[in-house]
């Protein structure tokens, strides 16, 4: 929850469900809370360790829309890890940025069974009733980068010993990679210490070596079974960040924070960068949190870290089921009770209103009626005007129809005049280049006649010669001298006895 929403809460109150221990920070200061109550004032985090969610990656189609994003991630998870479809699981997930897949998207998904959220927080809830966010243990791990605590980007592995559960958590860029609970939580370490001792010892007094002794200092004979245990848990975690490193294609881990929930006079970060050689240390950072010197759990710090930040700085991924009731306006009683005052409040104010919307509706229609006086005097005026405009565009159309026409009477006659003043000296010309090519060849012209019809223009000339050969010398000489401008037939050449002279019918026509 971002500091904005966090404004309507007086201080934040963090939880250990598997411990039943609470930490209220109020501005800088942590305090542990032995007693914890109810307060609607007071915003509620915890977490949920790795034992209790399913955690696994998937990759979705890119072409899948954000709105079906959810369903398509459930139905394949279900599918993938074999999930009971009888169980309604709880599901959220986390997109992974760091995805060499071109074609698909990849997601970090926590699986958590209904039933165990209830189980897990009952007495949680008992004693403060709401519970506004439940995280992933892994995931609280971001606020150390959104916070600048750890400033340095890589790869970084976070080991955390937990009295029922110690998890091993890569992070790659700032962001979560993997996770993966060991069997080797405190209970877990008590009873392998038991094994390997060969004799039974209290699990408070082994808790208490644990806390008070170094391995470098003590003389216990607790010494070398521990520092045997101790090469077991390591080489288990080497086994973790081996198979990390080929799966998630990681070159090499970069740095080791170790913590826990007890404190240590053992320094494991030296240990396991023996085991391990990678460079280790500690969860010894400055969280901003004063704490009378009292140990704080590094989780109890990490949560109230937590609730700083603003939305984009940390994962979605709340699996709380104990909401708090919605404000009263959105709940259904406050929304009857609200409703009722509404109902009253309209019966009393009913007449007055009535009133003052008739009153008010009277004077609307007066002055209605006044705009109405006002709009149909312009409308009477403007139809009048109407009218004597279309008047005058009849008499403007009449003039218009007499003017087209004395111009098309003016233009036929320019055309006559063109036709005689450009055709007429070019048939003469015509006619008196075909004469002087007849009488050349001492053939004469007994008849001469002009046509032209549809764009075609033709002469029919009568010849009349003495010889019958004067004639087709005369069309072969016009043939080649005039070919491509007039086209020369002639049918039949005819002699007659008694003028003892040909005739024939020579037909131009004009190309």
């Amino acid at each position: 929850m971002s500091k904005t929403a966090l404004s309507s809460f007086s201080n934040v109150i963090s939880v250990n469900p598997y411990k039943s221990t609470y930490f209220t920070g109020m501005s800088s200061f942590l305090n542990e809370n032995t007693n914890p109550e109810f307060s609607k004032d007071t915003f509620a985090i915890t977490y949920l360790n790795n034992q209790n969610f399913i955690n696994s990656q998937i990759s979705i189609s890119k072409n899948i829309a954000e709105e079906d994003l959810t369903d398509a991630i459930t139905n394949k998870v279900y599918d993938e890890l074999a999930l009971d479809q009888a169980v309604e699981y709880d599901i959220k997930y986390v997109e992974n940025y760091y995805n060499p897949d071109e074609e698909n998207r990849l997601f970090h998904v926590f699986v958590v069974d209904p039933s165990i959220l209830d189980h897990t927080y009952q007495n949680v809830v008992q004693a403060i009733k709401y519970i506004d966010v439940i995280i992933p243990t892994p995931l609280l791990f971001k606020s150390l980068y959104s916070k600048d605590i750890i400033e340095d980007s890589g790869v970084h592995c976070f080991i955390y010993f937990q009295e029922n559960d110690t998890f091993v958590t890569v992070y790659n860029e700032k962001e979560f990679v993997y996770t993966k609970s060991i069997k080797y939580s405190f209970l877990e370490m008590h009873e392998r210490f038991c094994e390997l001792y060969g004799e039974r010892i209290e699990y408070s007094d082994f808790i208490s070596f644990l806390s008070t002794q170094s391995l470098k200092t003590t003389s216990s004979s607790y010494k070398s079974i521990l520092i045997k245990l101790y090469k077991e848990i390591f080489a288990n975690i080497n086994d973790i960040l081996t198979y990390v490193r080929r799966a998630f294609d990681i070159e090499k881990i970069e740095h080791i924070y170790i913590g826990s929930q007890v404190s240590s006079d053992t320094s494991l970060d030296e240990i396991a960068e023996v085991e391990l050689n990678v460079k280790s240390s500690v969860f010894d950072f400055d969280y901003g949190f004063e704490s009378n010197d009292v140990f704080v759990d590094q989780l109890h710090a990490l949560m109230h870290i937590y609730t700083t930040l603003p939305e984009s700085e940390k994962y979605d991924c709340n699996f709380t089921i104990f909401h708090r009731p919605p404000k009263f306006l959105q709940r259904e009683s406050g929304k009857i009770i609200v409703l009722i005052a509404a109902s009253f409040a309209v019966a009393f104010i009913y007449p007055i209103t009535y009133w003052v919307l008739t009153y008010a509706q009277n004077v609307q229609y007066e002055l209605l009626a006044n705009e109405y006086k006002d709009v149909h005097n312009v409308k009477i005026t403007r139809e009048a005007n109407i009218k004597s405009i279309e008047a005058d565009k009849e008499k403007v159309l009449i003039l218009l129809a007499k003017e087209k026409d004395d111009y098309t009477n003016k233009k036929n006659t320019l055309i006559k005049i063109h036709d005689v003043k450009v055709n007429y000296p070019m048939k003469a010309d015509l006619l008196s280049t075909l004469t002087k090519d007849i009488t050349s060849y001492n053939v004469n012209i007994e008849s001469l006649d002009y046509n032209e019809n549809n764009n075609s223009k033709k002469i029919n000339i009568d010849l009349v010669s003495s010889k019958d050969k004067k004639i087709t010398q005369l069309i072969e000489y016009l043939t080649k001298v005039h070919e491509g401008e007039y086209k020369f037939s002639l049918k039949e050449i005819s002699y007659d006895k008694e003028s003892k002279k040909y005739f024939s019918k020579l037909k131009v026509k004009i190309l």
